[in-house]
C-alpha cells in the first residue's frame, strides 16, 4: 500500500466524523477531536497495510502536514 496525502486525510476524517476537505494541513488534529486511541487505531491500520509510522513522532507534530511529512519519509525508507 502506498499512503497518499488524500488517503491519510480521508482516514483521519472518517474517524473524527468530518469531511476530508474540512481538515487543513496545519490544523491540530487533537483540537479537531482526534484522541490518542483513535490515532493509535490509524497507526495500526496503516501498519497492517504496510506503512510503518512511529506514533511518538506523530504525537510531536499533530497536524496533517506533520503526519504526511513523517509518512513520506517512512515510505522513502528513512527513519
Amino acid at each position: 500500500m502506498v499512503l497518499t496525502f488524500d488517503s491519510m486525510r480521508a482516514d483521519i476524517a472518517r474517524l473524527i466524523g468530518e469531511a476530508p476537505e474540512a481538515i487543513g494541513a496545519d490544523d491540530n488534529l487533537m483540537d479537531l477531536g482526534l484522541d490518542s486511541m483513535r490515532a493509535m487505531s490509524l497507526v495500526l491500520g496503516w501498519s497492517e497495510a504496510g506503512v510503518e509510522l512511529d506514533f511518538a513522532m506523530l504525537a510531536e507534530r499533530p497536524t496533517l502536514a506533520g503526519w504526511w511529512a513523517h509518512a513520506q519519509a517512512r515510505q522513502a525508507g528513512m527513519p
